[in-house]
């Protein structure tokens, strides 16, 4: 592959050719696809997020920013898309929560589901991702606070703090 990067210091990849963006969509798009599909919870959604990311790479360019690891690169670059996705839908309509059946079943499980969808699109941008990264994408803290540049502990605070807010809107 002819892509340059330098492995000192975190200096974007740059594609040089369209075989390269071939080979960096054939080696990471099932990431970006079971990253996209677990927050959005929907596989014509997680395609379209797919197709998102890709486009914005292109439209870079061709440059990645993370070159070091681009894997984590392209998760992180889909629960983003994925967020943004599921903020334009709130956005667009809302669903009727309070009709739901008393009893626990299938669709209380969907609902619930959509219910926390709909908080985590309320969270600040890098709390969702770094929520959305820990309990579905399952990075461990100390994978976190190297990706966020942050101490473990900061990281733990702050996952402790989003689940809070998080359990505040659900149960509104």
């Amino acid at each position: 592959m002819g892509i340059a990067k330098n492995p000192v210091s975190a200096q974007p990849i740059i594609m040089t050719s369209s075989a390269d963006i071939a080979e960096l969509y054939e080696s990471n798009y099932a990431t970006v696809y079971r990253a996209a599909l677990r927050v959005t919870g929907n596989a014509a959604d997680a395609e379209d997020v797919l197709q998102t990311v890709f486009l914005r790479v292109l439209n870079q360019g061709g440059r990645l920013e993370q070159a070091l690891k681009p894997e984590a690169y392209f998760r992180r670059a889909a629960v983003n898309a994925a967020i943004d996705l599921l903020r334009r839908r709130i956005a667009r309509t809302e669903i009727q929560i309070g009709d739901a059946p008393a009893s626990p079943s299938k669709e209380n499980a969907a609902l619930l589901k959509e219910r926390l969808r709909r908080a985590i699109a309320t969270l600040d941008e890098n709390d969702a991702i770094l929520f959305l990264l820990r309990y579905v994408e399952g990075l461990s803290n100390g994978e976190l606070a190297e990706m966020f540049g942050q101490d473990k502990n900061n990281i733990a605070v702050r996952l402790h703090r989003i689940r809070q807010a998080l359990q505040i809107e659900m149960e509104r």
